[in-house]
């Protein structure tokens, strides 16, 4: 593969991977996977949501003294999570006990749900730069 190839290459799976992260499922939309990306965004988005749902907006909260894996994992979500995070602590919102569990929990894998759909689109975008895709 040549020099040229190679930036090109690289720039565009960095694309594919910035992509997948700022909306869940963008990154498999185009390398051309539609049905896809459509699955990963419905999941994704859904499982946050739920999280939201069951623990309100305050169990994002990535400037409080929650363990550091929260704060990480919730990160890996797209960056909406910096919005929400910042709404919550400007109003110094809290929430306790089992709700709050279990809003962390589908946030949390809400987000390394993300994580792993970028990083197969990245490696899907790879396999068809270089020519080995499976179709």
């Amino acid at each position: 593969m040549s020099t040229t190839r190679h930036s090109g290459c690289l720039g565009f799976l960095l694309a594919v991977g910035l992509a997948g992260w700022v909306v869940p499922g963008a990154g498999h939309f185009l390398i051309g996977e539609r049905k896809r990306a459509l699955i990963i965004f419905v999941a994704v988005s859904l499982t946050f949501l739920a999280g939201l749902y069951v623990g309100t907006i305050a169990v994002v909260d990535l400037h409080s003294a929650s363990a550091i894996y929260v704060k990480v994992t919730q990160a890996m979500n797209p960056p909406v999570v910096f919005a929400i995070s910042a709404v919550a602590g400007d109003r110094q919102m809290t929430v306790f006990g089992q709700p709050s569990e279990i809003g962390q929990v589908y946030t949390m894998t809400s987000g390394l749900l993300n994580l792993l759909c970028v990083v197969n689109a990245v490696y899907l975008g790879y396999l068809r730069a270089i020519g080995l895709d499976r179709d």
